[in-house]
């Protein structure tokens, strides 16, 4: 399946609606890139899950890594925190580089599985825990960021006008395909082949990445699918609905006019208090239960199921936003994520294994649902065109989110112990839900009025 350029030869038209908003009609994804638009939510899925394994099934290899480089607990969890910040840290940056042509999707795929590598290698091989800081935390960060922003930016280009479900599905790729390696890190990876485990493990998730990433190809500024005519009410229920719950923004935000307006800086926030309750069911919930006196396959399988349905909430909130508005989804599934937490709390302290699986699920439920919910709620307020930029600014907020749900909720675990922490996570929660309630999109006027461009034909430039 080859990648081929033929955009520039296919005639196109361009409409703009009351607010000036221009819209790209007359080409087809198969004229575009010499194949249909799905492989472009099929090859970002499965870039995605190469990355997945790095932040959800790391804690699993906890044991054996403690022992193997006589780690603290402390080192863990900071390792999982640094890397947690460097993958966030890449993204406004990466968006920018990918929105001037400086770095193409390919390469930035290219680059991402590179640092996949690096980051397997630095835990199998690291002779001083700086080494994992720099090779895990710095390089598999940086590369998984570059991935993560590629592959979600990418779906919302190709799906502009039903992006909710294709993004969530995308994104859940980064959940549920670290579930084998969960179960691998937890029964099966010892003092014995742990090298050779990482070793392999690296490598298959590296090929995952630069396999997927080199079919990668952006469509045209202000691209629009045929049979989604902006101009007109399309007959198709599925993207009618989508379209009246979320309309598109009123106009294509440059980063500078994103950041100017308030509520980006209130998604930002919402997302900050959300990823950090996520990172920190991650982080904690193995230890937790070990402390709870479940068994290690008990725990193991309860990380698995939260990865599973995480992953698979992401798919299925997106599609519910498309159909009941991203709004509206985001402050129920915030409400979830919040009281989620004291259910496994309670679980656990009660010793009740059922019950602590099911909330273990409600929480990656919650915690996987908000991040496709702020992909496509950005490109919905703000539009398509620079959403790789005005994304990465509210998705920076995962750079303190993961400090604070690993590094700083180890903190008061070891402090004021895990009742506490589970509280807290539990009390932010339900505080984003009342955020949420204000996240309204900027500039949207009480009618909707399009009208064609005057001088509606072009050509793309060569």
């Amino acid at each position: 399946m080859a990648t081929t350029d033929i955009s520039a030869a296919v005639p196109y038209r361009e409409v703009a609606d009351r607010n000036g908003r221009i819209y790209r009609i007359g080409q087809s994804d198969r004229q575009i890139m010499g194949r249909p638009r799905w492989t472009m939510v099929l090859f970002p899925w499965i870039g995605m899950m190469g990355i997945s394994s790095s932040e959800y099934a790391f804690t699993s290899a906890e044991d054996t890594l403690h022992t193997a480089h006589m780690w603290s607990s402390g080192h863990i969890f900071w390792l999982m925190g640094v890397w947690i910040f460097f993958q966030a840290a890449v993204a406004f940056p990466a968006g920018q580089l990918r929105e001037s042509g400086k770095l193409p999707a390919r390469y930035a795929m290219m680059l991402g599985a590179l640092g996949t590598i690096l980051g397997y290698l630095s835990l199998a091989y690291a002779p001083h825990v700086i080494v994992a800081y720099i090779g895990f935390g710095m390089f598999s960060g940086i590369g998984a960021g570059l991935v993560y922003a590629t592959c979600v930016n990418m779906v919302g280009k190709w799906y502009p006008e039903r992006k909710g479900g294709k993004t969530g599905l995308v994104n859940g790729g980064f959940a549920y395909g670290s579930v084998p390696f969960v179960f691998l890190f937890s029964t099966y990876m010892d003092l014995s082949n742990y090298q050779g485990v990482l070793v392999f493990v690296g490598v298959i998730c590296c090929a995952m990445v630069a396999i997927s990433g080199w079919f990668f190809k952006d469509p045209p500024k202000f691209w629009w699918p045929e049979g989604a005519d902006p101009l007109k009410v399309s007959d198709d229920p599925r993207i009618r609905r989508a379209l009246e719950k979320n309309p598109p923004a009123v106009k294509q935000y440059t980063p500078k006019e994103a950041a100017r307006v308030p509520v980006l800086w209130m998604m930002w926030f919402c997302l900050l208090c959300t990823a950090g309750i996520n990172i920190f069911g991650i982080a904690m919930q193995v230890p937790f239960g070990k402390e709870m006196g479940f068994a290690g396959g008990i725990v193991a399988t309860a990380m698995s199921l939260k990865a599973i349905v995480n992953g698979t909430g992401r798919g299925v909130i997106g599609w519910i936003s498309d159909k009941y508005g991203r709004r509206y989804t985001l402050i129920f599934v915030c409400i979830v994520l919040g009281m989620s937490q004291f259910g496994v709390l309670a679980s656990g302290s009660i010793g009740n294994m059922p019950l602590f699986l099911v909330c273990s699920m409600i929480s990656g439920f919650g915690g996987g649902a908000i991040f496709p919910l702020f992909a496509a709620m950005t490109a919905d307020y703000f539009g398509e065109n620079n959403n790789a930029s005005n994304y990465g600014m509210v998705y920076s907020s995962k750079l303190i989110s993961g400090l604070v749900g690993a590094g700083v909720g180890g903190v008061v675990v070891d402090n004021w112990g895990y009742n506490t922490a589970f509280v807290i996570a539990g009390g932010v929660g339900l505080f984003s839900a009342c955020l949420a309630v204000f996240l309204k999109a900027p500039g949207r006027p009480d009618i909707k009025k399009i009208q064609a461009n005057p001088n509606p034909i072009g050509r793309e430039d060569a």
